[in-house]
């Protein structure tokens, strides 16, 4: 039986209070099973940015997922956080690190939601802070009925990796998010669109797989959403 590849997935984090007295680390269990779905053997990765390069010495691949927050603006040039804005340094360091890690030895980073925004600023890329401020007419990206429901559909541009994936033109997709990405970065190439023209996804060429959706494909809303992860995880097998 063929080796399954290491795929470490980033954790959010919470302080002390709700489900524990003390700080603790939690993660829905579908991205984890999303992953073994597709031939992964996923970890978990603490927030502990000194560790990010050894870390990804081991690793075959990346997962960075979403959370309830956003990436500071400080990092890609984006003025003051907008009120909205609600900010977990300690994880971004990490997430950041481990990114910035896996690009440098050229290992396969899938990104969701955040993670995908936070891929396009290590690009190099900028973000949106708040859409219903700065796109008229927007859709409804924090979508009022549940994530395991689509919230709209999403355009696959032609000719990028996420086409060749998913084999279709259109995605239905989940959508909870308030920023989205701007510009992709230096290299980096916008692979899907919301019908308002929100990015709702980037990806480099100049890398082995580094890819990124503003969806929650680990829900499988659309049929084809595992197969972003069995490409993640073939590539990571390589």
């Amino acid at each position: 039986m063929p080796k399954r590849p290491l795929i470490g997935v980033t954790l959010d984090a919470e302080p002390a209070g709700g489900w524990s007295k003390l700080p603790w680390y939690a993660l829905r269990q579908n991205y984890f099973s999303a992953v073994i779905a597709a031939g992964g053997l996923p970890v978990a990765l603490p927030h502990h940015p000194e560790l990010a390069a050894e870390y990804l010495e081991r690793l075959d691949g990346l997962l960075v997922t979403g959370g309830a927050f956003d990436v500071d603006p400080g990092l890609w040039g984006g003025g003051p956080p907008h009120p909205k804005v609600t900010l977990k340094p300690g994880r971004t360091d990490f997430e950041l690190a481990a990114v910035r890690a896996a690009l440098a030895r050229d290992l396969p980073v899938l990104g969701i939601c955040g993670g995908q925004q936070l891929l396009a600023v290590a690009f190099g890329g900028t973000l949106i802070q708040h859409i219903p401020d700065e796109v008229p007419g927007a859709l409804p990206h924090e979508q009022p009925n549940p994530r395991t429901e689509p919230g709209h559909e999403v355009e696959v541009c032609g000719g990028t990796l996420l086409s060749r994936i998913v084999g279709a033109p259109r995605l239905a997709v989940n959508s909870a998010h308030h920023q989205a990405v701007a510009t992709p970065g230096l290299g980096a190439v916008v692979n899907a669109l919301a019908p308002d023209g929100v990015v709702e996804g980037v990806e480099h060429p100049g890398y082995r797989f580094a890819l990124g959706v503003q969806w929650h494909p680990e829900y499988a809303v659309d049929a084809r959403d595992p197969a972003i992860f069995r490409a993640f995880v073939e590539a990571a097998a390589a």
